[in-house]
């Protein structure tokens, strides 16, 4: 259901990714970096997983990387998009990242590649993944974080500004790692962890860059994006200033991709719990083998409160 006040224009952003889909896998290398490092993850956990969820399953592959772990039993693709789904390769549902039709405690594992950065509520999907989460249940996601494209934001804003006197939002606002980490800890999940890698792409030209964007289902859905069309002088001021900017050796342009890795666990009672305050029987000071000073107290033979006065 859309609300006046929500981000992205979902309905634009699923028939963008219709439209897409048969080629979607010519531009899939961050899904693909994204696979590897999950199947990494797993692969170091001990524990078996069986019935697993991939939200937001795009063209399945990440699915078809984790199904070669031994520790999965069935993977069900998720997407709202049927062509997407038409290219996985097991049980597939058709459903919104943002209603998600799974029983409380349903699931052992959800994992999601780069697909949760375009939900209007990520509070509310992040909850609905911890409830469908059996106790002790892994939550395993990567989405783009806050300093993917800065520098076409950068030359958009710039150009925009000098040629047509204001700025339009162009690249969408990704959440940074800090905001990720509270949203977690919001959600519910225990133990969370956040973390971070950049991905540093070069393109021939900006325009490359996109039209790659475009060829991803990536280009702006912003639901405040300006509606008429670009000026051709604005877009070419836009691509001269990220060639004088971030520019490299050769001619080429350099683009950031940050992958933000989002991991969690529905909480058990099992789990390792964070120890009451004043419930520790080491002190600190004996473990550091140093001399305990009290809060109030002066070195020197000084008392609290003396005050040295000339």
């Amino acid at each position: 259901m859309a609300h006046d006040h929500d981000l992205f224009d979902r309905p634009l952003l699923r028939q963008r990714r219709q439209r897409i889909a048969p080629h979607i896998a010519d531009c899939d290398f961050l899904l693909r970096r994204l696979a590897d490092d999950f199947c990494d993850r797993l692969s170091l956990i001990k524990r078996e997983f069986p019935v697993a969820v991939n939200l937001g399953a795009h063209h399945g592959g990440l699915s078809r990387a984790l199904r070669q772990l031994h520790q999965l039993g069935v993977m069900i693709d998720v997407d709202a998009v049927p062509a997407m789904l038409g290219q996985c390769d097991g049980p597939c549902v058709l459903a919104d990242e943002e209603l998600l039709p799974f029983a409380d405690g349903a699931l052992d594992l959800v994992v999601s590649g780069l697909a949760l950065h375009f939900v209007n509520d990520l509070p509310g999907s992040l909850a609905q993944v911890c409830r469908a989460l059996k106790p002790d249940g892994l939550f395993l996601a990567g989405l783009l974080g806050g300093q993917t494209l800065h520098e076409l934001r950068d030359a958009f804003m710039s150009a925009e500004l000098e040629c047509e006197g204001g700025a339009s939002p162009r690249v969408a606002p990704f959440a940074d790692l800090r905001d990720l980490g509270a949203l977690m800890q919001r959600a519910g999940f225990a133990l969370p962890v956040v973390d971070s890698d950049s991905v540093e792409v070069s393109y021939a030209t900006p325009f490359a860059l996109m039209s790659e964007l475009r060829a991803m289902g990536a280009s702006n859905v912003l639901k405040a994006r300006h509606r008429a069309p670009l000026r051709r002088a604005t877009l070419m001021r836009a691509a001269q200033i990220y060639m004088q900017r971030y520019g490299l050796p050769g001619g080429r342009i350099k683009a950031t991709f940050e992958i933000v890795t989002l991991t969690g666990w529905a909480p058990h009672e099992d789990q390792q719990q964070p120890l009451r305050p004043g419930s520790a029987k080491t002190r600190l000071a004996d473990a550091l083998g140093v001399n305990e000073i009290s809060a109030g107290e002066k070195t020197g033979g000084e008392k609290a409160g003396d005050e040295n006065t000339e």
